[in-house]
């Protein structure tokens, strides 16, 4: 057994020095302005085709939450469709409408066959709900209706409760503060005309860019750009949103909450998409807490002292500054021991770095499992939608294997120190009693 874990462990260690060929992208821009991304895989007679837009939550202003209704509406009614019709036009072909808002970001699209016939109805039906959506009044109502119910649910996890502080207290007044399906107050105030409004200023040709990733030639790709430029108003480009300002001090906010675990997360900015030390900041985090069951973390919190069933850190990089995050769930009496444990890990590894053994097991677990991100339509298309939306080169994922194993352990430990302040942690408890006043020693203290 030993010999053969052995022979695996050489044998993953040749194929990830290899260069994995990732998929071609193509990119050109219509003369109306509209950027596209192409990427012909011929495996299957599917296509994944996707519009994005700069229209995610951070464009919500004073009304949180209204690019994800926006996009949670687009199926319910259009080009003199209800819900129903839409719903059976696509799935009579096989074929996914979908659409979603993140922080940076919004998507309309597609997934169908490539069968002339079926094809043909899907791409119609898909360019026509782009072009008119109706917003139905009924519907709308509706949607905030179980809105209302999703909010109170959320109340009762202590988990979504810390999320929502982490992100309010780490950005203060920037956009990304406010949680993409926006607050309930913000919800029930809200109006279809609202809902219209944010399309006609943001769902334009200006503002978007279009994935194309499947079985169909460059010459049908252009065509199918080109349908999609027709039903779009030309309209503006979204103004940059604010640079993200990172934490200067220590903050603990303490949720009270009636459970015997609690939630903490720690953390504060990260780095943005493109950022130069990406690859670095990666590698680095991967063997503290970002490789499951294998990282220090889970090791020494989970398994050595009993503290947590879970623990993580990671990093989530966005248009700006996205955060670093460490999390856990631990028994209520454990929180002090648990924070603690966290706190004084990071400043460990901050200070030694990973071992040398621990970055070539975290070089070999990313580019071996590599592949398996880049396998089918999907995936691509996804990267695809990063790599255009956030202006990453187009060999990106060509080159991703090779960066990562370039990195080197003093690399991948400086990176580490230079962006993480240790003594600038957003700390948040949601779980047990508010704390006195005269036991609130780490920092400035919220309840």
């Amino acid at each position: 057994m030993r010999l053969f874990t052995g022979f695996l462990l050489v044998l993953l260690a040749a194929f990830s020095s290899l260069a994995v060929a990732g998929p071609k992208f193509e990119h050109w821009t219509l003369d109306s302005g509209l950027r596209v991304y192409y990427v012909d895989i011929q495996d299957l007679p599917m296509l994944d085709i996707n519009v994005t837009f700069d229209a995610g939550s951070a464009r919500d202003g004073k009304k949180a939450g209204v690019a994800s209704l926006t996009m949670s509406m687009m199926d319910s009614g259009s080009a003199g469709m209800n819900a129903d019709e839409i719903a059976e036009v696509f799935e009579s072909v096989g074929a996914r409408l979908y659409a979603s808002a993140s922080k940076d970001m919004a998507n309309i699209g597609l997934r169908t066959i490539t069968l002339e016939k079926p094809f043909n109805k899907a791409i119609d039906n898909w360019l026509a709900v782009i072009k008119s959506p109706d917003f139905p009044k009924a519907d709308f109502e509706r949607l905030q209706k179980q809105m209302k119910v999703s909010f109170e649910s959320s109340k009762q996890r202590p988990g979504s409760l810390a999320g929502e502080a982490f992100y309010k207290h780490l950005y203060g007044d920037h956009p990304y503060a406010q949680p993409t399906r926006g607050f309930e107050d913000t919800v029930a105030a809200m109006t279809t005309d609202d809902l219209k409004a944010f399309y006609d200023q943001y769902i334009v040709e200006e503002n978007a860019m279009v994935t194309i990733v499947g079985a169909v030639s460059r010459e049908e790709a252009e065509a199918l750009a080109k349908r999609v430029a027709e039903v779009l108003p030309a309209g503006e480009k979204a103004k940059p949103i604010p640079a993200v300002k990172p934490l200067t001090e220590a903050k603990t906010v303490h949720i009270p909450f009636p459970s015997s675990q609690a939630h903490i997360l720690i953390g504060q900015t990260g780095y943005k998409r493109g950022d130069p030390d990406y690859f670095k900041l990666y590698l680095a985090n991967h063997p503290f807490g970002g490789s499951g069951f294998t990282s220090r973390l889970m090791k020494e919190i989970r398994v050595k002292r009993g503290l947590s069933y879970s623990v993580y850190s990671y990093f989530s990089p966005s248009r700006e500054l996205g955060p670093f995050v460490m999390g856990l769930q631990t028994k209520v009496e454990q929180i002090d021991e648990a924070k603690e444990a966290l706190n004084q890990m990071l400043k460990t590894y901050l200070k030694d770095g990973a071992t040398a053994d621990e970055i070539e097991g975290s070089k070999l677990n990313i580019t071996g499992g590599f592949p398996m991100n880049i396998a089918g339509n999907s995936n691509i298309g996804n990267y695809a939608d990063v790599i255009g939306f956030f202006d990453l080169p187009l060999d990106y994922l060509e080159h991703f294997t090779n960066k990562v194993n370039e990195v080197t352990k003093d690399e991948a430990a400086d990176a580490m120190r230079r962006r993480i302040n240790p003594d600038a942690m957003l700390t948040i408890i949601v779980g047990g009693e508010e704390k006195k006043d005269s036991d609130k020693t780490d920092g400035k203290t919220e309840g």
